[in-house]
């Protein structure tokens, strides 16, 4: 396993704070490598995979546009692009509320549920691979990286 110096080729930083701050973006960076060469396959981005689990979650109910993206990763994704994709794919169902004419429900498709239950199999072993953690370590960094988003109040 490389330390962060020396995958970046940096002897030193400013601080450990800064020193964790680059590790968190480099990391992240990686992870999101190889969930997308998961992805590669099933033609779809992290961003579309993101919005279907979050559709496969709220099956059978269907959701509105807000609702998908208070629940996105990355939420200033552009969310009609990306669902236009999803249904180009025959993915998600989409469709005008009776309400208002403006605002759109969306739901996951059959052929979805089944492509991402084959997905998940691929992601597992990504996750196995990738984050060799057991399940109190993996809760520490969960403690921690929840603490880096919460304001200093």
């Amino acid at each position: 396993m490389a330390s962060i110096e020396e995958e970046i080729k940096q002897k030193a930083f400013v601080s450990e704070q800064a020193k964790a701050t680059i590790n968190l973006l480099f990391t992240a960076n990686w992870l999101q490598s190889q969930i997308s060469a998961v992805l590669r396959p099933y033609g779809l981005s992290p961003e579309q995979f993101n919005v279907l689990r979050i559709l496969n979650g709220s099956h059978p109910n269907a959701m509105s546009q807000k609702d998908i993206l208070s629940r996105m990763i990355a939420p200033k994704s552009n969310l009609t692009l990306i669902v236009g994709r999803l249904k180009e794919k025959k993915f998600v169902n989409v469709n005008r509320t009776l309400h208002d004419k403006r605002e759109y429900s969306i739901s996951i498709t059959n052929s979805a549920q089944s492509m991402l239950q084959d997905l998940n199999q691929g992601m597992n072993q990504l996750l196995r691979a990738t984050l060799p953690l057991n399940a109190i370590e993996a809760q520490t960094l969960n403690a921690l990286l929840d603490k880096i988003r919460t304001p200093n109040l």
